[in-house]
């Protein structure tokens, strides 16, 4: 067995009021490719945060070593320098130069006067590109690349380095199902190159289709490293959690009431393009009931939503109709008042001010039912913000804490408690649970059950084929802003989502 390449040593990182981590050990091998799994505020970033000198030495108790011997960061580029580096999942890119002058951002080649060669960078980038397979011309403006191209060139940006450790931060999180698969196959192919990777993600499928080995941190403790084939799913989970788990996906199913929402034969064109986008929609959605709303990437799931919710597109046929009431060109503030809200996909840039207090952030949709003569109720504020607070149990020590510095899931949990605060008929959910940990899910999946008993209705938009079809009682796909395929819960496999999802009309349900 190969000496580690990288070790930490009974690591204790503390903050004000809070230890984040509590003696955590790990250590990497050279050529593995090592998961790190845990709920959002198991530790996982403090780690990784400390392990790339973004947490200095002297910032924290316990050791660090590099191929045995102490290592002693104090930044990031110190870290560099031993050839470790992190592709975080916000990407780091500059969108107006090219895919080669991002890739040597920070370390041109020079000329001998001193400049910087161009020449070199783009036959350099064109190299190295080559190298990792990355079909992408060097000159392209990284504004005109996809998110799963973006993700390659972060790592070929990396490589340029000669970084001998890459630490990957939830890299597939916003890519779609084929560019997973590419991302995948080029690890492994740097796996063979003898590049160690460690790499963090909740989608535990991905984790065992390409780890060597796998460590659990919980509470800011490091539980279990286990080898990926002697270990399974249920177990990893059990590990992260702290207690058995028995169903992942609990939907507890409501006998349907009054139709709240009705749409009948939707065209919607897109904004920027002016074409037809969206086209013959019709769809129902009744009291207690969970309709989920699949298909493909750019399928039109998102942008049906953001329609019926006001801020996309034109509407250019269909009616629409909200508890019997019709629905033409209402703002979010009129359709919120009548009962009914959207959780976006991207919380961060659509559903919260990460610079503000949880508090500030719960009441920011419901200031109106919050206040009386032209000014807020601070009182009645500070009661529903207390009540969502303990309800949704946000894991922080008090709601004056900026919601920039909750994990995934408990920023998830904010966004959800306000647009409960409003009191709505209606819930529209845009994935939401992408990028949160399993116990995470599973508040946010009973939370749906809540939902539907009291006689609410939620429309649920899931790239994950798996929550979709355990967390549904009817599902809705979509293809090329067409309905694919309508199915009930007992009609509904993988397979027949899939054919729909693809235009396959042969194999849906008649």
């Amino acid at each position: 067995m190969s000496s580690p390449i990288l070790q930490a040593r009974e690591i204790i990182k503390r903050f004000p009021g809070v230890v984040a981590l509590k003696g955590v050990s790990f250590e990497l091998r050279p050529g593995e490719i090592h998961a790190l799994c845990g709920e959002n505020g198991a530790g996982k970033s403090t780690l990784i945060k400390l392990l790339s000198g973004l947490y200095p030495f002297g910032s924290y108790e316990g050791e660090l070593l590099v191929e045995g011997q102490p290592a002693r960061f104090r930044s990031l580029a110190d870290a560099e320098r031993h050839g470790i580096a992190v592709i975080y999942q916000e990407l780091a890119l500059v969108n107006e130069m090219t895919v080669g002058e991002n890739i040597f951002l920070g370390h041109e080649p020079r000329t001998a006067l001193g400049l910087i060669d161009w020449r070199q960078i783009h036959q350099e980038a064109r190299r190295l590109l080559d190298r990792f397979k990355v079909r992408i011309d060097p000159g392209t403006p990284v504004s005109e690349l996809g998110v799963g191209q973006k993700q390659l060139v972060e790592i070929v940006k990396a490589l340029a380095k000669n970084s001998r450790i890459l630490i990957l931060d939830e890299p597939t999180a916003a890519l779609a199902e084929h560019e997973v698969r590419i991302l995948l196959e080029i690890l492994r192919d740097l796996r063979r190159a003898g590049i160690t990777c460690i790499y963090i993600s909740h989608k535990l499928e991905e984790v065992f289709a390409i780890s060597d080995r796998i460590t659990v941190l919980r509470d800011g403790t490091s539980i279990t490293t286990l080898p990926t084939r002697a270990t399974n799913r249920t177990a990893i989970i059990e590990h992260m959690v702290g207690r058995e788990i028995g169903d992942l996906f609990p939907r507890q199913t409501t006998p349907p009431g009054q139709i709240l929402l009705e749409v009948e034969d939707l065209s919607v064109r897109h904004p920027h393009t002016g074409k037809r986008f969206l086209n013959n929609i019709s769809l129902t959605l009744r009291a207690g009931e969970v309709l989920g709303i699949g298909g493909l990437m750019g399928a039109g799931r998102s942008e049906l939503l953001q329609h019926l919710f006001g801020v996309w597109g034109e509407r250019v046929e269909g009616r629409v109709r909200l508890a019997g009431l019709a629905l033409n060109r209402e703002k979010p503030p009129e359709i919120i008042r009548r009962g009914m809200v959207l959780v976006s996909e991207d919380r961060r840039r659509y559903g919260l001010i990460l610079d503000k207090t949880i508090g500030f952030n719960l009441s920011l949709s419901s200031l109106g039912s919050l206040s009386g003569g032209g000014l807020i109720s601070e009182r009645l504020e500070l009661e529903q913000n207390r009540r969502f607070f303990s309800a949704l149990r946000i894991k922080a020590p008090s709601l004056d804490v900026a919601v920039g510095k909750l994990s995934g899931g408990n920023q998830q949990k904010v966004v959800l408690g306000k647009a409960l605060m409003t009191q709505p008929r209606v819930v529209f959910l845009d994935e939401p649970t992408r990028g949160i940990d399993v116990g995470a899910k599973l508040e946010i999946y009973e939370l749906i059950n809540t939902l539907t008993a009291e006689g609410k209705a939620v429309l649920l938009v899931s790239s994950e084929m798996p929550e979709l079809l355990g967390m549904s009682d009817r599902i809705l796909i979509l293809h090329n802003g067409r309905i694919g395929g309508e199915f009930s819960r007992t009609d509904a496999t993988p397979e027949r989502l899939l054919a729909a999802a693809l235009g396959q009309t042969g194999l849906q349900p008649t």
